[in-house]
């Protein structure tokens, strides 16, 4: 089991900046890959931004040269700089972890981007 605790979320203006952090804790060991994904109200969820043990990262073409996602091995956390946020990146953020057998997600972190 791996447990995923999410920070950092809360409410900008358009134009604005926010860091989302995510803390892995259990069963690190058989993580993969981590990243975040997002749902907005009325859409499904999709992803955002990854990044494996190996340091490659994905970026959803609609984020791409505003967010940047990194990691601290050391500290088992994942972090998402998010820059020049637009109203349409409002939504619950979620942090992922993959594993070889599972895929766990924390509970979510509200962002809101007003215009």
């Amino acid at each position: 089991q791996v447990q995923l605790v999410e920070s950092g979320g809360g409410l900008v203006q358009a134009g604005g900046s926010l860091r989302l952090s995510c803390a892995a804790s259990g069963s690190v060991i058989n993580i993969n890959a981590m990243g975040w994904d997002r749902q907005a109200p009325g859409k499904q969820r999709e992803l955002v931004a990854s990044i494996t043990i190996g340091g490659s990262t994905n970026y959803a073409d609609s984020v791409k040269g505003r967010f940047t996602i990194s990691r601290d091995s050391a500290k088992n956390t994942v972090y998402l700089q998010m820059n020049s946020l637009k109203p349409e990146d409002t939504a619950v953020y979620y942090c992922t972890a993959d594993t070889i057998a599972y895929d766990f997600w924390g509970q979510g972190t509200q962002v809101t981007v007003s215009s």
